[in-house]
């Protein structure tokens, strides 16, 4: 039997969530080969994590400083070394504990899917032969791996540094520094780019060897120490990025695939292009993908004089996005053959997983469909899930009603805006939207569209801060943070607080979790949040504040009915009791597109 590898142990993996919820998930379940994704968003929580567990494990530590030189990338590589060695002692405990009832190694295997390892640890427990078993015990030791340490950053977030109000050389900016702070750890694992493209930043990756083959180290024949992973909405996205880093030697490894809206956090909306078909264009093209992006990719290791790889590296395709019951996970693995699927939402109601305060849990427990919107929140200018009731969406509300709209700008990771000021400053900020409002109001504006633009600049709040606001009122970090809550909204479908392994159970059809007896196909929601975004779009067109290019809601509006099409074919791939639900839902969405009216646009 071929050894697993980290990735092999489980069929899915959490992705990012928010800036703190999976800050330090890795500490709790890596050891049980469940790989997960921190975010490298904000280095001052990252230095606070890293001074608790140094001060919780016993590790020395030295207060990397805001004034430090590099202090960005040097705090983050600061800490993905501390959580490798911490994991990695995690795993030699949990390889030495007994095949015992509620043991670590026992509670490692319980938790796997049907698989050959869980086949053979099944055959350890029903022998009658003692050195059998020992042998077994002693395999089965060295084969539970841990599961990866995976980082994400978002392309999008690459604000320029600034000191002493000069700027710095580019590779100080945001993203450059956290993808040198990953680059530099210790780490196996993979960084996960998402939010779009970013050529300077996929560029610089070329100046860092762990993405190149390792000819030299054991293990398989020129290796990736780091792997790429593309955050992905299409399969022309990923032909797009992969071919820009096949250009310079550099390899992608998965290409992440996520549902534009169905999802949790920010949400890049396609042009009404569904996940199914996505999917199933991925099923169909991946082979030619990987043959073009290899072509390439031999070409610029050899312009490169780093020595050639004959065969492609894996690649893996993986897709998230509202995925909540068993058989939906098992269509995505089965029918359109992804190689892991991605589950964040249902695991903020998993404590052992996820940092959400005791309030904001109580709140996620009880959100109901019309508690969770795709909000104007984001600074980036993205839509932003968000949940109503959340500490920092009621605070925002509460500062607009005294007067001062705006958030006070504690951290300057999303300082972009350069409308009023030379240096970049944030539109969540009270001293943008103070300078914004006081501008609208000597716009040519009508009495409608002044009063949509005041809510569309006073939505924006300050995410960079308040996403971490849950762990910081874990740890006691800042016991007066507002967290705020992103999750999708198939949070609205879950109502119990699980444990691990409930929550795996579910995920692989052992024991469901009790779930909204009318909660709609992943399918069929995507589809129902696609036609209300197309309708909000058509509604700013209507309104003279938004443009779009001529023949874009044409386009939108066809690939949604294309796609409902698409999901006709499909329906022999559900479960019977599920089909003819689907069918009459998909009928119902088809008329509902089909009459909306579409505006004329320039």
């Amino acid at each position: 039997m071929d050894n697993p590898t980290s990735r092999g142990a489980h069929t899915f993996h959490i992705p990012v969530m928010g800036i703190g919820f999976t800050i330090d998930t890795p500490l709790r379940i890596a050891k049980y080969g469940i790989s997960s994704v921190i975010s490298l968003v904000d280095d001052t929580l990252i230095e606070q994590m890293r001074s608790h567990y140094c001060r919780q494990e016993g590790e020395p530590y030295e207060e990397i400083t805001s004034r430090d030189e590099d202090a960005r990338a040097r705090r983050i590589t600061a800490y993905l070394n501390l959580l490798d060695r911490l994991v990695s002692r995690q795993v030699e405990v949990l390889q030495a504990s007994p095949f015992q009832s509620g043991s670590e190694i026992t509670r490692y295997y319980e938790m796997l899917p049907d698989s050959p390892l869980k086949q053979t640890y099944h055959a350890m427990l029903a022998s009658d032969d003692p050195q059998r078993k020992a042998d077994l015990q002693d395999q089965l030791r060295r084969l539970a791996v841990p599961g990866n340490i995976d980082v994400n950053i978002m392309s999008r977030g690459d604000a320029d540094a600034y000191r002493d109000g000069k700027k710095r050389p580019q590779e100080f900016s945001e993203a450059m520094a956290a993808l040198r702070g990953y680059a530099n750890s210790s780490l196996r694992s993979s960084i996960v780019f998402s939010a779009g493209m970013n050529p300077r930043l996929y560029g610089y990756a070329a100046k860092f060897g762990d993405f190149f083959p390792d000819h030299d180290s054991p293990g398989p024949h020129g290796m990736l120490k780091k792997e790429i992973v593309l955050k992905v909405s299409d399969y022309r996205s990923a032909v797009i990025q992969g071919k820009f880093f096949a250009k310079r030697g550099l390899w992608v490894s998965e290409y992440r695939v996520e549902s534009g809206l169905n999802c949790g956090g920010h949400a890049y909306a396609t042009k009404g292009l569904l996940l199914g078909p996505i999917l199933d264009e991925f099923k169909q093209k991946k082979d030619q993908l990987i043959g073009q992006l290899h072509a390439v990719y031999m070409k610029a290791l050899a312009a490169s004089g780093r020595m050639p790889i004959e065969l492609p590296h894996d690649v893996r395709v993986t897709a998230q996005g509202g995925i909540g019951t068993a058989e939906e996970d098992a269509l995505l693995l089965n029918h359109y053959n992804v190689d892991a699927t991605g589950w964040a939402t249902p695991f903020l109601l998993v404590p052992e997983v996820a940092n959400v305060d005791p309030e904001h849990l109580e709140k996620l427990q009880a959100a109901t469909p019309q508690d969770v919107f795709l909000s104007d929140n984001s600074p980036f200018g993205v839509p932003f899930w968000n949940l109503r009731n959340s500490a920092s969406e009621e605070a925002r509300r509460q500062r607009i009603d005294r007067g001062k709209p705006g958030s006070v700008c504690h951290k300057t990771h999303v300082r972009f805006n350069t409308e009023f000021t030379e240096i970049p400053i944030c539109a969540a900020s009270r001293n943008y939207q103070r300078r914004k409002l006081k501008r609208l109001a000597e716009d040519d504006l009508t009495p409608d569209q002044l009063a949509l633009m005041r809510e569309h600049v006073t939505a924006k709040s300050c995410i960079c801060h308040d996403l971490g606001g849950s762990v910081t009122l874990r740890y006691g970090l800042d016991p007066d943070a507002t967290p705020a809550m992103c999750p999708g909204p198939s949070i609205a479908d879950f109502s119990k607080i699980a444990t691990l392994e409930e929550m795996v159970s579910h995920i692989y059809a052992r024991a469901p979790l009790p779930m909204s007896a009318d909660r709609p196909h992943m399918f069929i929601r995507e589809i129902g949040l696609y036609a209300d975004y197309l309708r909000d779009e058509i509604e700013w067109c209507a309104s003279g504040l938004l443009s779009r290019p001529e023949n874009h809601f044409d386009e939108f509006k066809e690939n949604l009915l294309s796609g409902i099409e698409y999901y006709r074919g499909l329906v022999e791939r559900l479960d019977e009791q599920q089909r003819q639900r689907f069918l009459d839902e998909l009928g119902v969405l088809h008329e509902a597109i089909e009459s909306i009216l579409l505006v004329a646009v320039e």
